[in-house]
């Protein structure tokens, strides 16, 4: 598969969700646009994540404030974004939390 081959980008209802909550259109927009760049190459960016969430893959957006959660799936050729939220260590808001609580409730597929 050449790395320069487009992915589609596919939300989640819950990530959309996520998105719409976010009350600054600015950002809702900029995380939009950080996700459209997820086409080229989606395995090169962001990084793996591991333990509950191995298989998953995360990027920043908006600075450093903000992460998108996203799957790559090859065979569809697809990035499948499934959560977008702020970045809060130890915090039950933190959006690695919020991956692994809707993981362990079976809606990240």
């Amino acid at each position: 598969m050449s790395a320069d081959r487009a992915f589609a980008i596919t939300w989640t209802e819950t990530a959309l969700k996520m998105v719409e909550a976010i009350p600054d259109q600015r950002i809702r927009r900029l995380i939009t646009q950080r996700a459209d760049q997820l086409g080229r190459s989606p395995e090169r960016q962001g990084k793996p994540l591991i333990g509950e969430l191995a298989g998953f893959r995360s990027v920043r957006a908006v600075g450093q404030r903000y992460r998108i959660v996203y799957r790559v799936e090859r065979r569809d050729v697809t990035v499948l974004i499934v959560g977008v939220g702020r970045r809060r260590s130890g915090d039950k808001s933190d959006i690695y939390e919020l991956a692994r609580k809707l993981l362990r409730q079976g809606l990240l597929r």
